[in-house]
């Protein structure tokens, strides 16, 4: 049996679970095995039916209080005692922030090793997995001890595929006894960022800026052509910390990661720590006045020139099929 926590934000799914479940499904039919999903909260309970169109087996719902918001400990005690119940051979969880942070609590309640940000899991005897590591740019091989195998899914490894069951799962509810302890620290309240307009996870096309837009004022350009192409204006944490967009708008290993289809990287020399946010992109086109920037060895179009003379000459094409 393969366990799999479900990750949601006030009942709304997380595209990173819809990318575990479709991982583990493939790992399940591997291992002969039945897959069930685990649901935190009331909120939850409406995601059952889109859940089971990723071919789980079951479902359990966890009902309490005490998981209504996101709470780590909370959360781990309960998949703790689904775990102690259901004997599962592995658990999964998405690796996002959340996923992460809930399985390392399990780990250490239930004193086993967790494996984090996995790529490729191969059940038997050593269990191997494939570990994204160093900003996804090393894959790194490892061997995972322990009953039951705890693993997170390195987001974007795989895409959601729907496979319904051949049967209709059914849904558990689940009372865990959970502890004051465990509701220590725990989401309370929200100060909710106002956002206009496509947001950067979601934009079919993100138009990101770095040191080279050199100001605030230089974002206006890359904000006529997001307006254009229907996109998302971002930028490297060079413009963050310089106070040129806020931070909610930073691409990277510390802020977001996007998977447009196109990404237009401007003025940005392309770090490490950068590109870990844009992989997922489809295509990236770079526009650098540098020619040895790192940025273009990851492009698949590249111009070398100033950017606010190559967008500039960009938005009047466009403008002419409009």
């Amino acid at each position: 049996m393969i366990l799999a926590l479900i990750e949601h934000d006030r009942g709304t799914l997380e595209e990173a679970s819809l990318q575990m479940l479709t991982f583990g499904r493939e790992a399940a039919a591997r291992m002969d095995v039945p897959l069930i999903a685990v649901l935190m909260g009331e909120s939850a309970r409406p995601l059952a039916d889109t859940i089971r169109a990723y071919g789980v087996t079951s479902l359990v719902w966890i009902r309490h209080t005490g998981v209504e918001d996101y709470a780590p400990a909370a959360w781990a005690s309960a998949m703790f005692q689904i775990m102690e119940k259901k004997q599962p051979r592995i658990i999964l969880a998405a690796g996002t922030d959340r996923g992460n942070e809930v399985m390392a609590h399990l780990a250490a309640r239930a004193d086993l090793p967790m494996a984090a940000n996995c790529a490729e899991i191969r059940p038997g005897d050593p269990f191997e997995v494939i570990r994204l590591r160093w900003g996804s740019t090393l894959l790194e091989e490892a061997v995972l001890h322990g009953e039951p195998k705890l693993v997170t899914v390195a987001p974007l490894v795989t895409t959601p595929k729907e496979s319904p069951a051949a049967r209709e799962p059914v849904l558990e509810e689940f009372l865990p006894e959970l502890e004051d302890a465990d509701l220590l620290v725990r989401v309370i309240r929200r100060e909710e960022a106002v956002t206009e307009g496509i947001s950067l996870k979601t934009a079919p096309v993100v138009i990101g800026g770095g040191r080279g837009v050199g100001s605030p004022e230089g974002y206006s350009i890359l904000e006529e052509l997001a307006g254009l192409l229907g996109g998302a204006v971002g930028g490297s944490r060079i413009a963050t910390n310089n106070g040129w967009r806020p931070h909610s708008d930073q691409i990277g290993l510390t802020g977001s990661r996007i998977a447009p289809d196109l990404y237009i990287a401007c003025g940005i020399s392309g770090a490490i720590q950068h590109m870990v946010g844009c992989k997922g992109a489809k295509r990236i086109l770079v526009i650098n006045n540098d020619p040895d920037a790192p940025f273009f060895s990851r492009a698949d179009y590249g111009v070398v020139g100033d950017l606010h003379e190559v967008l500039p000459a960009i938005i009047d094409e466009i403008k002419k099929f409009r």
